[in-house]
Protein backbone atom coordinates (compact mmCIF):
# COMPACT_ATOMS: atom_id res chain seq x y z
CA UNK A 1 0.00 0.00 0.00
CA UNK A 2 1.33 3.37 -1.33
CA UNK A 3 1.79 6.26 1.60
CA UNK A 4 2.15 9.88 1.63
CA UNK A 5 4.67 11.01 4.14
CA UNK A 6 3.08 14.52 5.96
CA UNK A 7 6.61 16.24 6.96
CA UNK A 8 7.50 18.76 9.49
CA UNK A 9 7.61 21.64 6.99
CA UNK A 10 10.65 24.16 7.31
CA UNK A 11 8.84 27.79 8.57
CA UNK A 12 12.04 30.14 7.70
CA UNK A 13 16.03 29.86 7.32
CA UNK A 14 16.11 30.23 10.97
CA UNK A 15 13.80 27.62 12.24
CA UNK A 16 14.88 24.36 12.69
CA UNK A 17 12.13 22.47 14.48
CA UNK A 18 8.71 22.45 15.17
CA UNK A 19 5.76 21.85 17.78
CA UNK A 20 2.35 19.89 16.66
CA UNK A 21 0.22 22.13 18.58
CA UNK A 22 -3.02 20.21 17.71
CA UNK A 23 -4.17 17.52 15.53
CA UNK A 24 -7.39 18.29 13.53
CA UNK A 25 -7.86 15.19 12.08
CA UNK A 26 -7.84 11.59 13.95
CA UNK A 27 -6.77 8.25 12.53
CA UNK A 28 -9.08 6.72 10.33
CA UNK A 29 -10.52 10.20 9.39
CA UNK A 30 -10.85 10.97 5.65
CA UNK A 31 -9.22 14.24 4.26
CA UNK A 32 -9.01 15.85 1.45
CA UNK A 33 -5.74 17.51 -0.68
CA UNK A 34 -5.18 20.80 0.80
CA UNK A 35 -7.07 20.36 3.62
CA UNK A 36 -5.62 21.39 7.31
CA UNK A 37 -4.97 18.13 9.33
CA UNK A 38 -2.65 19.67 12.14
CA UNK A 39 -1.40 23.07 13.88
CA UNK A 40 2.05 23.20 14.93
CA UNK A 41 4.13 25.93 16.29
CA UNK A 42 7.84 27.74 16.17
CA UNK A 43 9.52 30.43 17.39
CA UNK A 44 7.89 32.24 14.97
CA UNK A 45 4.85 31.42 13.31
CA UNK A 46 1.90 29.29 14.36
CA UNK A 47 0.24 27.29 10.93
CA UNK A 48 -2.32 24.64 9.77
CA UNK A 49 -0.40 22.07 7.32
CA UNK A 50 -2.53 21.42 4.69
CA UNK A 51 -2.56 17.26 3.33
CA UNK A 52 -0.40 16.72 0.38
CA UNK A 53 -2.87 14.29 -0.94
CA UNK A 54 -6.50 13.20 -0.44
CA UNK A 55 -6.89 9.65 1.32
CA UNK A 56 -7.15 8.08 5.05
CA UNK A 57 -5.26 9.49 7.85
CA UNK A 58 -3.90 5.87 8.91
CA UNK A 59 -0.92 6.57 11.19
CA UNK A 60 0.32 9.82 13.62
CA UNK A 61 4.15 9.73 14.24
CA UNK A 62 4.40 12.63 16.23
CA UNK A 63 1.71 13.41 19.24
CA UNK A 64 0.33 16.68 20.26
CA UNK A 65 3.06 18.32 22.60
CA UNK A 66 6.24 16.77 20.45
CA UNK A 67 9.18 18.92 18.98
CA UNK A 68 10.82 17.09 15.99
CA UNK A 69 13.20 18.53 13.44
CA UNK A 70 12.16 20.18 10.11
CA UNK A 71 11.71 17.10 7.54
CA UNK A 72 10.45 14.85 10.34
CA UNK A 73 7.66 12.81 8.84
CA UNK A 74 5.09 13.75 11.12
CA UNK A 75 1.80 11.52 9.37
CA UNK A 76 0.66 9.17 7.06
CA UNK A 77 -1.69 9.33 4.22
CA UNK A 78 -3.11 6.26 2.17
CA UNK A 79 -4.20 7.60 -0.92
CA UNK A 80 -5.70 4.59 -1.88
CA UNK A 81 -8.77 5.30 1.35
CA UNK A 82 -7.38 1.87 3.17
CA UNK A 83 -7.23 2.61 6.79
CA UNK A 84 -6.03 -0.01 8.97
CA UNK A 85 -7.42 1.16 11.99
CA UNK A 86 -8.87 -1.50 13.79
CA UNK A 87 -7.41 -4.80 13.68
CA UNK A 88 -10.06 -6.84 15.34
CA UNK A 89 -10.97 -8.92 12.33
CA UNK A 90 -14.44 -8.85 10.80
CA UNK A 91 -16.73 -11.45 11.73
CA UNK A 92 -18.21 -11.49 8.53
CA UNK A 93 -14.50 -12.92 7.62
CA UNK A 94 -14.84 -15.68 9.62
CA UNK A 95 -15.41 -18.30 7.04
CA UNK A 96 -12.58 -17.31 5.50
CA UNK A 97 -10.44 -18.03 8.01
CA UNK A 98 -8.14 -21.42 9.13
CA UNK A 99 -10.62 -23.49 11.34
CA UNK A 100 -9.18 -23.85 15.11
CA UNK A 101 -7.89 -21.77 17.83
CA UNK A 102 -5.05 -19.26 17.13
CA UNK A 103 -3.16 -17.50 19.51
CA UNK A 104 -3.22 -13.64 18.28
CA UNK A 105 0.25 -13.23 19.87
CA UNK A 106 2.04 -15.34 16.91
CA UNK A 107 3.83 -12.90 14.75
CA UNK A 108 3.93 -13.51 11.20
CA UNK A 109 7.66 -14.29 9.92
CA UNK A 110 8.44 -11.25 8.07
CA UNK A 111 8.41 -9.18 11.63
CA UNK A 112 12.19 -8.73 12.26
CA UNK A 113 12.64 -10.13 16.00
CA UNK A 114 14.61 -6.54 16.86
CA UNK A 115 11.29 -4.79 15.85
CA UNK A 116 9.80 -7.06 18.33
CA UNK A 117 11.97 -6.09 21.03
CA UNK A 118 12.14 -2.76 20.28
CA UNK A 119 8.42 -2.24 21.17
CA UNK A 120 8.09 -4.22 23.86
CA UNK A 121 11.00 -2.59 25.20
CA UNK A 122 9.64 1.03 24.47
CA UNK A 123 6.15 -0.47 26.56
CA UNK A 124 7.86 -1.04 29.76
CA UNK A 125 9.11 2.67 29.90
CA UNK A 126 7.87 5.51 31.12
CA UNK A 127 6.41 8.37 29.36
CA UNK A 128 9.20 10.95 29.86
CA UNK A 129 11.52 8.17 28.94
CA UNK A 130 10.03 7.55 25.62
CA UNK A 131 9.77 11.42 25.04
CA UNK A 132 13.45 11.26 25.95
CA UNK A 133 14.93 8.48 23.47
CA UNK A 134 12.49 9.66 20.71
CA UNK A 135 14.78 12.58 20.05
CA UNK A 136 14.80 13.95 16.44
CA UNK A 137 17.14 11.92 13.73
CA UNK A 138 20.28 14.39 13.98
CA UNK A 139 20.40 14.11 18.55
CA UNK A 140 19.85 9.96 17.82
CA UNK A 141 23.08 10.12 14.86
CA UNK A 142 25.30 12.08 17.29
CA UNK A 143 24.14 9.58 20.40
CA UNK A 144 25.08 7.03 18.23
CA UNK A 145 28.13 8.59 16.64
CA UNK A 146 29.44 9.26 20.04
CA UNK A 147 28.32 6.11 22.40
CA UNK A 148 26.09 8.32 24.45
CA UNK A 149 22.97 7.08 26.15
CA UNK A 150 19.79 9.93 25.51
CA UNK A 151 18.99 8.36 29.29
CA UNK A 152 22.03 9.73 30.54
CA UNK A 153 21.32 13.41 29.59
CA UNK A 154 18.84 16.01 31.36
CA UNK A 155 16.76 17.23 27.61
CA UNK A 156 15.62 21.10 28.08
CA UNK A 157 13.44 20.27 25.25
CA UNK A 158 9.58 19.41 26.06
CA UNK A 159 8.81 16.86 28.38
CA UNK A 160 12.30 16.48 29.01
CA UNK A 161 13.16 16.03 24.98
CA UNK A 162 16.66 16.16 24.41
CA UNK A 163 18.03 18.72 21.76
CA UNK A 164 20.81 19.19 20.22
CA UNK A 165 22.03 21.72 22.25
CA UNK A 166 21.70 19.64 24.90
CA UNK A 167 24.00 16.60 23.40
CA UNK A 168 26.50 19.01 22.77
CA UNK A 169 26.75 20.31 25.71
CA UNK A 170 26.75 17.13 27.19
CA UNK A 171 29.51 15.89 25.04
CA UNK A 172 31.19 19.37 25.85
CA UNK A 173 31.55 18.80 29.52
CA UNK A 174 32.25 15.17 29.48
CA UNK A 175 35.00 15.20 26.88
CA UNK A 176 33.70 13.04 24.41
CA UNK A 177 35.39 12.73 21.32
CA UNK A 178 34.50 12.07 17.71
CA UNK A 179 32.42 14.00 15.24
CA UNK A 180 31.00 16.86 15.71
CA UNK A 181 27.29 17.33 15.01
CA UNK A 182 26.58 17.76 11.09
CA UNK A 183 25.46 20.93 11.30
CA UNK A 184 26.05 22.25 7.69
CA UNK A 185 25.16 19.14 6.29
CA UNK A 186 22.09 19.02 7.89
CA UNK A 187 21.01 22.84 6.82
CA UNK A 188 21.93 21.83 3.10
CA UNK A 189 19.92 18.48 3.28
CA UNK A 190 17.47 21.11 4.49
CA UNK A 191 17.53 23.39 1.22
CA UNK A 192 18.03 20.40 -1.03
CA UNK A 193 21.54 21.24 -1.99
CA UNK A 194 23.29 17.65 -2.52
CA UNK A 195 26.37 17.27 0.06
CA UNK A 196 29.48 16.66 -1.71
CA UNK A 197 31.54 15.86 1.76
CA UNK A 198 31.39 15.89 5.21
CA UNK A 199 32.62 19.22 7.03
CA UNK A 200 36.49 19.98 7.20
CA UNK A 201 38.35 20.11 10.60
CA UNK A 202 38.73 22.90 10.04
CA UNK A 203 34.88 24.12 9.73
CA UNK A 204 34.98 21.63 13.07
CA UNK A 205 37.12 23.89 14.71
CA UNK A 206 35.33 27.28 13.46
CA UNK A 207 32.15 26.27 14.54
CA UNK A 208 33.42 25.58 17.94
CA UNK A 209 36.12 28.55 18.59
CA UNK A 210 34.54 31.31 16.54
CA UNK A 211 30.67 31.15 16.98
CA UNK A 212 30.72 30.07 20.53
CA UNK A 213 34.08 31.41 22.18
CA UNK A 214 34.09 31.57 25.54
CA UNK A 215 34.85 34.99 27.82
CA UNK A 216 35.24 35.31 31.87
CA UNK A 217 32.39 37.26 33.08
CA UNK A 218 33.49 40.25 35.17
CA UNK A 219 31.55 41.09 38.27
CA UNK A 220 28.92 44.13 37.12
CA UNK A 221 28.25 41.73 34.49
CA UNK A 222 24.62 39.82 33.66
CA UNK A 223 24.60 36.45 32.02
CA UNK A 224 21.62 35.12 30.05
CA UNK A 225 21.10 32.56 27.74
CA UNK A 226 19.99 32.92 24.20
CA UNK A 227 16.32 32.00 23.74
CA UNK A 228 16.31 29.12 20.89
CA UNK A 229 15.15 31.95 17.93
CA UNK A 230 18.47 33.63 18.91
CA UNK A 231 20.39 30.74 19.02
CA UNK A 232 19.47 29.34 15.44
CA UNK A 233 19.91 33.09 13.86
CA UNK A 234 23.06 32.87 14.78
CA UNK A 235 24.27 29.61 13.52
CA UNK A 236 22.28 30.82 10.20
CA UNK A 237 24.04 34.04 10.19
CA UNK A 238 27.53 32.03 10.23
CA UNK A 239 26.91 29.69 7.60
CA UNK A 240 25.73 32.07 5.67
CA UNK A 241 28.51 34.36 5.91
CA UNK A 242 31.26 31.62 5.26
CA UNK A 243 29.61 29.99 2.68
CA UNK A 244 29.04 33.28 0.24
CA UNK A 245 31.75 35.79 0.08
CA UNK A 246 30.03 39.37 0.34
CA UNK A 247 30.66 42.30 -0.85
CA UNK A 248 28.57 45.50 -1.03
CA UNK A 249 28.14 48.36 -3.28
CA UNK A 250 26.11 51.29 -2.98
CA UNK A 251 24.29 53.73 -4.78
CA UNK A 252 22.06 56.65 -3.94
CA UNK A 253 18.69 56.98 -5.04
CA UNK A 254 16.04 59.94 -5.86
CA UNK A 255 12.59 59.91 -4.43
CA UNK A 256 10.81 63.00 -6.23
CA UNK A 257 9.19 60.84 -8.92
CA UNK A 258 7.89 58.25 -6.70
CA UNK A 259 6.49 61.24 -4.37
CA UNK A 260 4.86 62.83 -6.74
CA UNK A 261 3.05 59.33 -7.65
CA UNK A 262 2.08 59.05 -4.47
CA UNK A 263 0.44 62.54 -3.57
CA UNK A 264 -1.27 62.40 -6.92
CA UNK A 265 -2.58 58.91 -6.78
CA UNK A 266 -3.31 58.95 -2.27
CA UNK A 267 -7.08 59.61 -2.89
CA UNK A 268 -7.61 56.98 -5.52
CA UNK A 269 -5.24 54.70 -3.20
CA UNK A 270 -7.60 55.39 -0.20
CA UNK A 271 -10.87 54.32 -2.20
CA UNK A 272 -9.16 51.29 -3.32
CA UNK A 273 -8.46 50.54 0.14
CA UNK A 274 -4.70 50.30 -1.39
CA UNK A 275 -1.56 50.28 1.17
CA UNK A 276 1.57 51.38 -1.28
CA UNK A 277 4.59 51.98 1.37
CA UNK A 278 7.94 53.48 -0.70
CA UNK A 279 8.91 49.76 0.10
CA UNK A 280 6.10 48.53 -2.14
CA UNK A 281 7.56 50.80 -4.92
CA UNK A 282 11.38 49.52 -4.61
CA UNK A 283 9.94 45.94 -4.70
CA UNK A 284 8.46 46.21 -8.12
CA UNK A 285 11.31 48.31 -9.46
CA UNK A 286 13.38 45.16 -8.07
CA UNK A 287 11.05 42.17 -9.42
CA UNK A 288 11.33 43.82 -12.80
CA UNK A 289 14.74 44.61 -13.11
CA UNK A 290 15.61 41.46 -11.90
CA UNK A 291 14.85 40.23 -15.34
CA UNK A 292 17.61 41.46 -16.82
CA UNK A 293 20.02 40.34 -14.38
CA UNK A 294 19.30 36.40 -13.58
CA UNK A 295 22.72 36.00 -12.17
CA UNK A 296 21.36 38.15 -9.08
CA UNK A 297 18.51 36.36 -9.34
CA UNK A 298 20.21 33.16 -9.21
CA UNK A 299 22.13 30.03 -6.16
CA UNK A 300 25.48 28.61 -6.43
CA UNK A 301 24.93 24.94 -5.71
CA UNK A 302 28.12 22.99 -5.87
CA UNK A 303 29.81 24.46 -8.83
CA UNK A 304 26.44 24.77 -10.66
CA UNK A 305 24.82 27.75 -10.67
CA UNK A 306 21.09 27.71 -10.86
CA UNK A 307 19.54 30.23 -12.84
CA UNK A 308 15.75 30.97 -10.74
CA UNK A 309 12.70 31.04 -12.89
CA UNK A 310 10.67 32.81 -10.51
CA UNK A 311 11.16 35.84 -8.55
CA UNK A 312 10.21 35.79 -5.45
CA UNK A 313 11.16 38.40 -3.07
CA UNK A 314 11.60 37.80 0.52
CA UNK A 315 10.31 41.24 2.88
CA UNK A 316 12.41 41.03 6.04
CA UNK A 317 10.15 42.04 8.57
CA UNK A 318 10.87 42.65 12.25
CA UNK A 319 9.35 41.20 15.16
CA UNK A 320 11.07 42.67 17.90
CA UNK A 321 12.73 40.21 19.22
CA UNK A 322 13.91 38.68 16.08
CA UNK A 323 13.36 38.62 12.20
CA UNK A 324 11.55 36.61 10.02
CA UNK A 325 11.29 36.85 5.98
CA UNK A 326 7.77 36.38 4.46
CA UNK A 327 8.12 35.88 0.41
CA UNK A 328 5.84 37.36 -2.22
CA UNK A 329 5.90 34.60 -4.80
CA UNK A 330 6.18 35.86 -8.53
CA UNK A 331 6.51 39.04 -7.57
CA UNK A 332 7.23 40.49 -11.59
CA UNK A 333 3.73 39.32 -11.93
CA UNK A 334 1.99 41.61 -9.54
CA UNK A 335 1.08 45.22 -10.35
CA UNK A 336 2.08 48.27 -7.58
CA UNK A 337 -0.99 47.72 -5.66
CA UNK A 338 -0.74 44.15 -5.75
CA UNK A 339 2.77 44.18 -4.59
CA UNK A 340 1.72 46.94 -2.00
CA UNK A 341 -1.32 44.70 -0.43
CA UNK A 342 0.77 41.96 -0.20
CA UNK A 343 3.75 43.39 1.24
CA UNK A 344 1.51 44.80 4.31
CA UNK A 345 -0.34 41.06 4.69
CA UNK A 346 2.01 39.23 5.09
CA UNK A 347 3.80 41.55 7.52
CA UNK A 348 0.58 41.86 9.66
CA UNK A 349 0.32 38.06 9.74
CA UNK A 350 4.11 37.67 10.10
CA UNK A 351 3.67 39.59 13.81
CA UNK A 352 0.33 37.55 14.65
CA UNK A 353 2.39 34.50 14.09
CA UNK A 354 -0.28 33.26 11.07
CA UNK A 355 2.08 32.55 8.53
CA UNK A 356 1.51 29.18 5.56
CA UNK A 357 4.69 27.22 5.26
CA UNK A 358 4.85 28.37 1.95
CA UNK A 359 5.10 32.29 2.68
CA UNK A 360 8.27 32.09 3.77
CA UNK A 361 9.86 29.65 1.61
CA UNK A 362 11.69 30.06 -2.00
CA UNK A 363 12.67 33.22 -2.05
CA UNK A 364 15.01 34.19 -4.79
CA UNK A 365 15.87 37.60 -3.58
CA UNK A 366 15.64 39.48 -0.09
CA UNK A 367 14.71 43.23 0.30
CA UNK A 368 15.74 44.55 3.76
CA UNK A 369 14.71 47.99 4.87
CA UNK A 370 16.13 49.19 8.16
CA UNK A 371 15.99 53.21 7.05
CA UNK A 372 12.45 52.81 8.66
CA UNK A 373 14.07 52.89 12.11
CA UNK A 374 16.51 55.84 11.17
CA UNK A 375 19.41 53.38 9.81
CA UNK A 376 21.17 55.82 6.87
CA UNK A 377 23.14 52.27 5.24
CA UNK A 378 23.30 48.69 6.13
CA UNK A 379 25.10 45.66 5.38
CA UNK A 380 23.04 42.73 5.58
CA UNK A 381 24.14 39.74 5.46
CA UNK A 382 23.10 37.45 2.07
CA UNK A 383 20.24 34.66 2.97
CA UNK A 384 21.38 30.84 2.23
CA UNK A 385 19.93 29.91 -1.23
CA UNK A 386 19.82 33.24 -2.94
CA UNK A 387 22.75 35.49 -3.86
CA UNK A 388 21.98 39.17 -3.23
CA UNK A 389 20.27 41.38 -1.17
CA UNK A 390 19.16 44.56 -0.82
CA UNK A 391 19.20 46.89 1.73
CA UNK A 392 17.61 50.32 2.29
CA UNK A 393 18.20 53.01 4.16
CA UNK A 394 16.10 55.87 5.63
CA UNK A 395 14.72 58.19 2.94
CA UNK A 396 15.42 61.86 4.01
CA UNK A 397 15.54 64.88 2.40
CA UNK A 398 19.08 65.97 1.61
CA UNK A 399 20.79 69.01 -0.12
CA UNK A 400 21.47 68.00 -3.81
CA UNK A 401 23.09 69.25 -6.95
CA UNK A 402 20.62 69.02 -9.81
CA UNK A 403 20.21 69.90 -13.35
CA UNK A 404 17.33 72.05 -14.19
CA UNK A 405 15.70 70.91 -16.67
CA UNK A 406 14.43 74.39 -18.36
CA UNK A 407 17.48 76.07 -17.94
CA UNK A 408 19.80 72.79 -18.10
CA UNK A 409 21.95 74.71 -15.48
CA UNK A 410 23.21 73.00 -12.10
CA UNK A 411 21.25 74.66 -9.06
CA UNK A 412 21.21 73.53 -5.38
CA UNK A 413 17.97 71.72 -4.63
CA UNK A 414 16.49 69.67 -1.77
CA UNK A 415 15.50 66.36 -2.40
CA UNK A 416 14.38 62.73 -0.62
CA UNK A 417 17.05 60.59 -1.44
CA UNK A 418 18.25 57.22 0.14
CA UNK A 419 21.26 55.27 0.35
CA UNK A 420 20.93 51.66 -1.11
CA UNK A 421 23.28 48.74 -0.29
CA UNK A 422 23.44 45.69 -2.44
CA UNK A 423 25.42 42.39 -0.92
CA UNK A 424 25.93 40.03 -3.03
CA UNK A 425 27.87 36.17 -3.82
CA UNK A 426 30.96 37.24 -5.41
CA UNK A 427 31.32 33.76 -6.81
CA UNK A 428 28.62 34.23 -9.28
CA UNK A 429 27.84 38.49 -9.17
CA UNK A 430 31.14 40.14 -9.82
CA UNK A 431 31.59 44.07 -8.85
CA UNK A 432 30.36 45.05 -12.65
CA UNK A 433 27.20 43.21 -12.85
CA UNK A 434 26.01 44.65 -9.22
CA UNK A 435 27.00 47.99 -10.53
CA UNK A 436 24.79 48.03 -13.63
CA UNK A 437 21.69 46.34 -11.44
CA UNK A 438 22.20 49.18 -9.06
CA UNK A 439 22.03 51.97 -11.83
CA UNK A 440 18.79 49.98 -13.52
CA UNK A 441 17.10 50.06 -10.44
CA UNK A 442 17.86 53.56 -9.99
CA UNK A 443 17.07 54.48 -13.76
CA UNK A 444 13.50 52.52 -12.66
CA UNK A 445 12.61 54.32 -9.28
CA UNK A 446 14.13 57.73 -10.87
CA UNK A 447 11.74 57.44 -14.28
CA UNK A 448 8.82 55.27 -12.14
CA UNK A 449 6.08 54.67 -14.29
CA UNK A 450 2.69 56.25 -13.53
CA UNK A 451 0.40 53.44 -15.00
CA UNK A 452 2.60 50.50 -12.73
Amino acid sequence: MARIEVPMPQMGESIAEGTVSKWLKQVGDTVERDEPILEISTDKVDAEIPAPSAGILVEVVVEEGETVEVGTVVALIDPEGIALVDTTPDKTLEPDLPSGPKKITELPDLVEPSLVTTQTSDVSQSAEERLRTRSTPVVRKIAAEHGIDLANIVGSGHAGRVTKQDIVAFMESSGATGADPPTISAARARDGVPIQSEPSSLWDSFYKEVQHPEYPVRPADQVEGMDKMRRLTAEHMVVAKRIAPHVHSFIEIDFSIIDRIRTLSRSRWEAQNARVSYTAFVAWAVSRVLRDFPMVNSVVSGNNVIYRGNVNLGMAVDLDPGLIVPVVHDADHLGLIGIGNKIVDLASRARARKLMPDEIQGATFTITNPGVLGTVVGLPVIPKGTSAILGIGSIEKRVAVVTDQQTETDVVAIRKRALFSLGYDHRIVDGADAARFLSALKEMLESFPEDA
